[in-house]
C-alpha cells in the first residue's frame, strides 16, 4: 500500500515546516516532532508508514532512535538526515537500519524521489508478503476443499474456467458450504495472486458504516473521523474483493456498487475526488436473489452484472458421499489443533454423521467433530459422543446398510463391522455379505436413473433381464418408490 502518513523529526523548526508543507502538498498525513523523545512517544501510539529523523536532536538522537525503533516498529522504514556529510554518519546510519541518507541542505525534489523510491519498496515488500501468505493459504485450501462428489467436480472445472479471467462471480448456496473457501481458491488460482484478497460480510456490519468500510472515509467526514481511512476497495486494489451475503446490502449502496463496476472508481465517504481502483469482485449469497430482484428489493441491474457466472454450491445433505472425508479431514485437524493423539470415527458414528441431514452444512459437520473430540477421552468415537445428532435421528435414518456412502465407503464399513465381530462370523461371510449390502443400493440407483425400465437397467448393469428381475424380488426392491 502506498504511503500515507509520515512523522518528521528535526529540533529546527524551520526543517519541520519547509518538509511538512513539501510533503502536504503531495497528500501525505505529517506529525511533527521537535526532539527524539517526542518522535518516539509519537511513533509508539501512532501508525507511521516513514520517518525522517534528524541525526542530532536534544534528548535521543536520530541514530539511537532508530536503534530502539528497530525492535519496535521493524517494519517502520526511516530516513536520516545530518548537515555532517561525513561517509562515518553514512556508514553509522545504513548498519543502523537506516532505509536512506539525506546531506542537508537538499533540494525538495530529493525528496519526491526518497518518497518515489520508500513506495516502490513498501509495495515490494507488501506483494512479497501477500504472495508467501497467499501461497501458504493456497496450499491449506488444496487440502480444505474436499469432495469428490459429482457437484463438487463441477464446482472445480467451473473454478478452473472462471479464474484465469476477471469475469465477475456469483457463488450461491446455504450457509455453511464454504462459499468463501471456492472465492479464495478463484482468487489464487487467478492472475492476481501476489496481491490483495479482502473478504467482506455484508450482512455482519451495520447499515450504517457499511459504506465507509466499503469505500473508506476522509478526515473530519463525520464525528470520529480523525484521520484519513482505506476502505476495502482500496485495500484490495490490484487484487480480489469478496462481497459475501450482498443480498443484504442496502439499496443505496447497491447503486455505488454498480457503479464501481462500470465505471471503476470510487469516491470516499466525504470526499469529492473519485479514485481509480483495479479490483476483481466475487459476490456470494444465500438468498434467492432473482426472487428478490422480483420484488424489487435488489437491484436488477447489479443483479445481473454480478451473476455473470455462478456457482452453485449445494447443501452437505446432497453430497452425501463426501461426508466420510470431510470427516477424516476434520478429526485429524480437530487432533491436530488440540494436540492430542488421532481418533477415528467408529462404523456408527460415521453412518450417523452420513445420514443427519446437516443444516448448518459444513460448518456444522466441523463444529460437531471438534466438539467430539474435546468431550471423549477415547480415541475411537461411537454414536454415543454425538449426542446431539443421535437425539435428532428419526427411525431408520441411520443407514446401517451403507446406503448414502460410496460403494468405497459401503465396503470398508462392512469390512470394519465383520472384523469386529470376528469370533461370530463364519467361513466365506464377508465376501456373501459385501456383495449383498452393495448390491440393493447399485440396482436402486440404476432403475431410478432409468426411470425404472428393466431391459434399459438390464443393459447399464451388465446382467440379463431376468437376472435383474430375481434380484429385485430377492432384494425386496420395491418399484413404486423407484
Amino acid at each position: 500500500m502506498p504511503l500515507s502518513r509520515i512523522l518528521v523529526a528535526d529540533d529546527e523548526e524551520s526543517m519541520r515546516w519547509v518538509l511538512s508543507k513539501a510533503l502536504k502538498k503531495k497528500g501525505f498525513a505529517v506529525d511533527l516532532a521537535a526532539d527524539g523523545e517526542q518522535a518516539l512517544g509519537m511513533i509508539q501510539a501512532g501508525n507511521y508508514d516513514l520517518a525522517i529523523l534528524d541525526i542530532k536532536m536534544p534528548g535521543i538522537s536520530g541514530l539511537d532512535l532508530l536503534d530502539r525503533l528497530r525492535d519496535l516498529k521493524s517494519d517502520l522504514l526511516v530516513v536520516i538526515m545530518t548537515a555532517e556529510a561525513s561517509m562515518k554518519n553514512a556508514v553509522e546510519a545504513m548498519k543502523r537500519g537506516a532505509y536512506d541518507y539525506l546531506t542537508k541542505p537538499f533540494d525538495l525534489d530529493v525528496i519526491d524521489a526518497i518518497v518515489e523510491k520508500v513506495n516502490r519498496a513498501r509495495e515490494m515488500t507488501s506483494q512479497v508478503s501477500i504472495l508467501k501468505e497467499e501461497l501458504k493459504d493456497r496450499y491449506q485450501l488444496e487440502k480444505t476443499i474436499i469432495g469428490n462428489s459429482p457437484a463438487m467436480r463441477e464446482v472445480y472445472k467451473t473454478i478452473g474456467k472462471v479464474a484465469p479471467s476477471d469475469i465477475t462471480v456469483m457463488v450461491q448456496g446455504e450457509s455453511g458450504t464454504g462459499k468463501e473457501l471456492i472465492a479464495r481458491a478463484i482468487h489464487f488460482n487467478s492472475r492476481r495472486l501476489g496481491k490483495p484478497f479482502i473478504a467482506l460480510n455484508c450482512a455482519a456490519i451495520p447499515k450504517e458504516l457499511l459504506e465507509s468500510e466499503l469505500f473508506g472515509f476522509e478526515k473530519g467526514a463525520f464525528t470520529g473521523a480523525v484521520e484519513r481511512k482505506l476502505g476495502k476497495f482500496e485495500q484490495a486494489n490490484g487484487g480480489t474483493i469478496f462481497l459475501d451475503e450482498i443480498g443484504d446490502m442496502p439499496g443505496d449502496l447497491q447503486a455505488k456498487i454498480l457503479r464501481v463496476l462500470q465505471e471503476k472508481e470510487i469516491t470516499r465517504t466525504g470526499g469529492s475526488q473519485s479514485i481509480a481502483v483495479d479490483v476483481r469482485i466475487i459476490a456470494a449469497t444465500n438468498q434467492d436473489l432473482e426472487e428478490m430482484v422480483r420484488q424489487r428489493t435488489f437491484r436488477e441491474d447489479l443483479f445481473y452484472r454480478l451473476n455473470v457466472v455462478p456457482i452453485h454450491l449445494v447443501p452437505l445433505r446432497e453430497r452425501r458421499e463426501d461426508i466420510k472425508s470431510l470427516a477424516e479431514y476434520f478429526l485429524a485437524k480437530a487432533c491436530t489443533e488440540l494436540e492430542i493423539p488421532p481418533r477415528q470415527c467408529d462404523p456408527s458414528a460415521m453412518s450417523l454423521l452420513v445420514s443427519h441431514s446437516w443444516p448448518g452444512n459444513v460448518r456444522e459437520l466441523e463444529n460437531s467433530i471438534k466438539r467430539a473430540v474435546i468431550l471423549s477421552s477415547d480415541q475411537l468415537l461411537t454414536s454415543d459422543d454425538f449426542p446431539g445428532l443421535r437425539n435428532q435421528a428419526k427411525p431408520g435414518d441411520i443407514p446401517t446398510n451403507g446406503e448414502g456412502l460410496s460403494l468405497e465407503g459401503i465396503v470398508e464399513m462392512k469390512l470394519r463391522l465383520s472384523f469386529a465381530n470376528m469370533d461370530k462370523m463364519q467361513s466365506g461371510d464377508v465376501y456373501t455379505m459385501v456383495i449383498e449390502q452393495v448390491e440393493r443400493p447399485l440396482i436402486r440407483f440404476v432403475l431410478e436413473k432409468t426411470r425404472g425400465n428393466q431391459v434399459r437397467a438390464a443393459d447399464i448393469l451388465g446382467i440379463n433381464r431376468n437376472t435383474l428381475r430375481k434380484k429385485i424380488q430377492e432384494l425386496g426392491i420395491d418399484l413404486r418408490r423407484d
